[in-house]
Parts: C-alpha cells; structure tokens; sequence
C-alpha cells in the first residue's frame, strides 16, 4: 500500500506532466518515401502529409478545408519537394519526430559537422507552412512545386457523392489546371474554378434553383505562394540555395471565393506583409503556446500491464490506448477550425490511391457530407472543451437552414426544415442520390436512393449537439441565436409532415431507421430525437424560448408516440421502430435513444431494455462509425467496453506508417469516423453526464490506472487520478461543483 507521501508525489507529478504529450510522440528511425508514410500535420485549416524519403527528398503534400475544385472535390492545394544535395539520409543516422506539444515535425539526419537539421510547423495562428533547415554550409538545398494537375483532364473513376456521378445528365468530371504565374522571388501557383453544369443542374433537378443560391464553386481560386530566404529562382516552379548553415522556406497558402489571379495574389501579399511584422521568434513562441493551451485543456492517460497486437506487434495496452486517444485529438485539431467540417473520409490528409486518377484528390465517397458519418469526429468535443472546433460544423448546416426550409415547401407544401442525410457542403442533395429526373416528374418529390430516402434524423442529432455547446459553455447568445431557431425549424418539420394516428400520436410513416430498416412505422432514431430535445428544451431557461417554440413544445410534447420496444425470446428490449422490414445495413438504430439520444443509460429508467437490445444487436463489431463501444460504455457494461476500445485503438490501417490513419473499414483512410468514436468511447467510460449529475468511472475497467482531465456541463472541469481502485486525486473546478458527483459502489476516495 502506498503511503501518504508516496501518493502525495505521485499527484504532484501527475499535474506537473499530465498535460505533456512526449510520450505520445511519433518518432521513426528511417525514412519512408511514400505518402503512405506521411506524419500529419495542420493549423486548423491547412494541412501537411510529410515524408522523408532515403533518395534525398523532403516531400510534402499541402491541403486545405475550402479548397473546393469546380466538380466540388476536397482538392489538395498541391505538392512541394524539397531535395538535399548531398544525399543526407542514406545509410546514416536518421531521426523524424512528430513533437505533438508544439506542433512540429523535425528532421535529424547525419553526425557532427554533417548532420543536418528541419523543423517543420504550420503556423496555429497564420496560413502559413514554415521549413527551418540548420546544414552543412555548401549543402544544395532545391524547393519546388510539383503540380499534377498539369491540363484539362475527364476523370472516369468517380465515386458516390461526385457532382457529375450521372454524367449523361451532368456531362462528364472535368478537372480543369494549375496555373503557374511569374512573380519575382517568390513561386507562385494556383487554381481557378471555372463555371460548369453540375452545381446549376443540381439544384433544377430538386426545385431549388429559384431559391436564388449563388455558385459557391465558381471563381473560387486556391493556391500557394512560396518565398526562400537565401533561395534564388531557378524557374517559375522552383527555388535553389548554393549554401548557407541556416535557411527558411514559408508557404502561404489561401482561398479566395470569388476572385481573380490578381486580387488572389493581392490578399496574399497582404497576408505575407501583416505575417512579416511579427519577428519569427515571437511567431514560433505563438504557435507553440497554442498547442501547449490546446493540450492543457484535456487529457486522458492510461497505465496497465496487459498487452494487444497492433500492426506494430505487440505493444503495451495503456500505451496502445493513451496514443490513439492523443493522435486523434491532434488530428482533429490539424482540420477542425477551418471554413468547413472535417471530412469523415480521409480529412485533409487523404494521400495516392493506387489506380485512379487525380492522386492524392482521390477520397473514397467522394466530396459530400454524409451526416451519419459527418458528425463522428465532433461527438467528443464538449467533454475535451474543443468547442471552437464545432463552430464549423454547427455553421455550414446553419447556412444551410433558408435552403432546407424551401426545400421542405417545395417537396410537401408545408413549413418547418428537412435536413437529408447525404449533401454538399451547399445544402442540396447528392447526384446520383437524387436520380436523373425533375423533381416535377416525380410520384414522391424526393431523392430516388432508397439507402437514406427516409432517413431524417441529422436536424434532430445536430440540435442535440448544439444543446451539448450550450450546456457546457452556458453561451446563452448561442442558443437564443442559432441552437433554439434551428431546433424550431427541425421540430416543425415532423410536427407539419406527420398526420396523427386513433391514439392522437403522431404517426412516423413512411419512414426507415437509419440506413438498415427501409420500411418502417414509427422509426427509433426520429421518435427517440424528437423525446429528447423536446426533454432539453423544455428544460431550459424560459425566456430564451420564442412565443412559437413554447408552443410547438407544448403541441409536440404530448403526440409524440413512445420510443418503440419490442419482446425477443421472452425479453422486451428497444426495438428499431414499432414495425420495420427490409434490412439493408449493419447499424445498430435500436440503441438511438441511448446515443446519441441519451434517455436510456446508467441511473435512468428501464435500462434493461437498452442493455438487452444492446446483447441482441447484430452484427457486431468495434471499427469505423460502428458505435458498439459508445453504447456498451453508456450502458455502464465495463468490460464490453474495454474489448471495443482495445480492438478500435490497435486497428489502423497496416498500410500506413502513422498509427492513427484509421482503416480502411468502411471509409477509406484515413478514416475520421473511427477514430471520432474511440474519443468519445474512452470519455463516457470515465464521465458521464446528465444535466448537472456527474458520474465518474461508470464503466471503466478495475485494473486500469488513468489521470485524465474533461469537461461537464456548467463549464465544469473534472482533473481525477485513479490507481490502484482508488481516486488518489480529484479537482473540480468550479468547487461547489463537486457535489454532483457520482461514484460506482465499488470505488473508494482515498
């Protein structure tokens, strides 16, 4: 047992370096030379794959969160190598370091006066990718853009989402090209968005095209500039230095929607000037305090002596698990805080796929949202306080808003918003989802895809999100401004579209359960939504309400069926609506109302009806946006829990040298959907929380040592050091907080 003092260090220490990363930091000891081998770096906005390649090449490809192509791809921004002469990483000493505390990649090659050295980061607080290199004084340094995209080509291998899927209605995919353009002293290259078909047929297949909406495609430029100190131009692509010990590359990178080559180029240079005014040390000092901020406010670290197999071999499970929470949450943070959400599939850190055309623009699905998907990366935000990193998410689908109210009238002649599951970052539906004819030419005046044709509940989970915004920061002007206007329009739509039944209650038909169900009565995810921010918001502070919303929630809250249960070998349990037919999928629409609708769950109500749809589901599985191990967590099934997290931490894609480019499951890789789910996994088995009730430790394992810090409700922060089967430590901030937690029977305050 240990004594008092002995535990008192262990706190001590616990807070001095509980926030550090270090041991989570990636480093490898060879180059790779290939983006398979990329690390991942970002600012938020623009993002780097980078690797090191044994010819003698640094490469690297550039990416941003708005840089949409004129068939609304995700295109990359493009690629730069830079060439070390001599050769300084074959057969010799090598270092590559992914330092996760400040943001940076560095670079260590050779001994004594030959080594040399790169730091590489991505300034947190400016657009803008720094290359720092400490050579040799007549090393040969040559920087230079390689754009691929080189002249108009057709691409052929499209993929479900793409603009011109249905290309005898849409035309075919043109990529137009990079351009090039002479400035002295600095490259310059950039793409410039064309007006094609696609985006305007779209929107006249779905009665949308008067609703006014301008082409958000259409002369939108993005680009690249790139300026060397002690850098000479060789070319208008490439840069050269003969010699010096210390030399810098920076690349500015920029969108502009709408521009021209000069106004482009102008805003630029305007960002370069107001860049140049801050000294290069006071930049760096910037850039690592906001990393340093970033992983002071949320931590989990795990300790345990059990062992898992990884695509690396064996490997030590707190290890496994404390990595893959970490890298993730940096991943997030490299693509979460620019213009538009994370991409599910691959976020801006997509690299070749092999056998199809455009390189690393390839992303499996394709450029749309698909919301099931969509919503994953951002479900762990709140409890780690990443809140401004929802701002984007929450956003495009408020911009969206006006777009879904007169697609609501123009499909049903009634009011309210209808948010679908599958669109473009616009607000209209998916191509070859919606099908070839005029919405006038159709029996049922939407999409022709059966997979989501009735699959309503993205309004319904994103209000929910942004009621979690609200509840954790108490940002009162947030939810009287957009959460409450927003949920208004969600709640209408189904109170308008859905006649009652002999009951009075509101009758869900048609209607389908997630993609799994197609017919359906009463369909779970919807009905359970419904309960549940109908709950929140009459909880609320009244005078935040509108006069309509009052009552709405008063006509709404009492026809709304009861969430659907069902009796399988002599035990009820959630079912996925009160009738269903034609399964189609493998999700889980049962346990909606547990997550992300949380009605069902530990110290609530008849949880043996969740935990007995919970053992019946099938299939099973801990990968991708499969959420088993949310709900065993929630459920309070501890060691069901503990398998799924384990078996989702040591599964990334064994073709990838970064251990948390997830895949390829259902999404591709890097796969953003599987990783958002160990987050929040790995949260809820160590806090849950219902209003102002905080439970700690509801289902994690016994043998497992952790120190972490999260986020409650009531901009509350909870710091706990749990070892040995005791809490050794906790500190909740605010104090008087304190008294709202809850503790499993078994657990013991030292």
């Amino acid at each position: 047992m240990r004594s008092k003092i002995s535990i008192i260090i262990l706190c001590i220490v616990l807070q001095l370096n509980a926030f550090s990363q270090e041991r989570n930091d990636i480093i490898w000891d060879s180059p790779g030379n290939s983006s398979k081998s990329s690390m991942p770096l970002g600012n938020g906005d623009i993002g780097i794959n980078f690797w090191v390649e044994d010819s003698g090449n640094i490469c690297f490809y550039l990416s941003k969160t708005d840089s949409w192509g004129e068939n609304a791809r995700l295109l990359k921004i493009g690629k730069v190598k830079i060439n070390i002469s001599p050769n300084p990483f074959k057969n010799t000493s090598f270092t590559q370091i992914l330092n996760l505390n400040d943001g940076t990649i560095e670079v260590k090659a050779g001994k004594g006066e030959e080594q040399v050295n790169f730091i590489v980061w991505v300034d947190a607080n400016n657009p803008v990718v720094q290359i720092e290199a400490e050579t040799p004084e007549k090393t040969v340094i040559t920087a230079k853009t390689e754009i691929w995209r080189t002249k108009a080509d057709t691409i052929d291998d499209l993929e479900a989402s793409d603009l011109n899927y249905i290309p005898e209605i849409y035309g075919p995919t043109i990529i137009q090209p990079d351009y090039t353009m002479y400035v002295p002293g600095k490259i310059v290259w950039y793409h410039l968005n064309p007006e094609v078909t696609g985006f305007r047929t779209n929107l006249k297949l779905q009665g949308l095209n008067d609703f006014g909406l301008e082409n958000p495609l259409k002369d939108r430029i993005f680009g690249a500039v790139i300026i060397g100190d002690k850098f000479e131009i060789s070319d208008v692509k490439t840069f050269y230095s003969k010699g010096g010990k210390k030399r810098d590359l920076s690349i500015y990178v920029n969108t502009q929607h709408p521009s021209t080559p000069e106004q482009w180029l102008s805003s630029v240079d305007k960002i370069i000037e107001g860049y140049n005014k801050i000294g290069k040390a006071e930049r760096f000092k910037l850039h690592i305090d906001w990393w340093h901020k970033f992983w002071e406010r949320s931590w989990i670290n795990i300790s345990c002596n059990d062992t898992v197999t990884t695509p690396n071999g064996i490997e030590n499970q707190g290890k496994v698990l404390t990595r893959g929470y970490a890298l993730q949450r940096f991943v997030n943070a490299c693509a979460g805080r620019g213009k538009y959400p994370i991409k599910f599939n691959g976020s801006i850190f997509t690299v070749d796929y092999e056998g199809m055309d455009g390189f690393a623009d390839f992303r499996l699905w394709g450029p749309g949202y698909w919301w099931q998907n969509s919503r994953l990366p951002y479900i762990s935000m709140p409890a780690s306080g990443d809140f401004e990193m929802m701002v984007p998410l929450f956003n495009m689908y408020l911009a969206q808003l006006p777009l879904a109210k007169y697609r609501t009238n123009v499909a049903f002649n009634h009011a309210g918003a209808l948010f679908p599951e599958c669109t473009y970052f616009w607000g209209s539906v998916f191509s070859i989802t919606w099908g070839p004819l005029y919405i006038d030419d159709k029996e049922e005046r939407l999409q022709k895809s059966r997979w989501h044709k009735y699959e309503w509940v993205c309004g319904l989970e994103l209000a929910s999100m942004m009621y979690d915004y609200y509840l954790y920061t108490n940002d009162e002007k947030f939810a009287k401004d957009n959460f409450l206007p927003f949920t208004e329009q969600v709640i209408l739509f189904f109170e308008q579209h859905y006649k009652t039944d002999n009951n009075g209650y509101l009758k869900f038909e048609p209607s389908q359960a997630l993609e799994t169900w197609w017919i359906c009565t009463n369909s779970t995810p919807e009905v359970a939504g419904l309960h549940y921010i109908v709950e929140k918001v009459k909880s609320m502070p009244q005078y935040l309400l509108s006069d309509n919303l009052k009552e709405l929630i008063a006509k709404v809250d009492k026809i709304l069926p009861p969430v659907p249960v069902m009796e399988v070998d002599n035990k009820k349990m959630l079912a996925p609506a009160e009738k269903f037919a034609d399964y189609n999928n493998a999700e889980a629409p049962e346990l909606y109302p547990v997550f992300p609708f949380k009605l069902y769950g530990i110290g609530k109500p008849d949880i043996d009806l969740a935990t007995n749809a919970y053992y019946n589901r099938n299939p099973k599985g801990s990968f991708g946006w499969r959420q088993d191990d949310i709900f065993a967590a929630l459920l309070g099934l501890a060691s069901e829990a503990k398998a799924g997290v384990l078996e989702r931490a040591s599964k990334w894609d064994k073709e990838f040298r970064f251990p948390a480019f997830w895949g390829p499951n259902y999404d591709g890789t890097p796969d953003q959907s599987h990783g958002g789910v160990l987050l929040k996994s790995l949260q809820v088995m160590l806090l849950q929380c219902d209003d102002k009730e905080i439970r700690l430790l509801p289902a994690w394992p016994k043998d497992w040592d952790v120190d972490f810090k999260l986020r409650a409700p009531y901009n509350t922060i909870i710091e706990v050091s749990y070892q040995q089967n005791k809490i050794v430590r906790l500190k909740v901030t605010p104090e008087d907080r304190a008294k709202d937690i809850i503790l499993p029977d078994f657990m013991k305050m030292y």
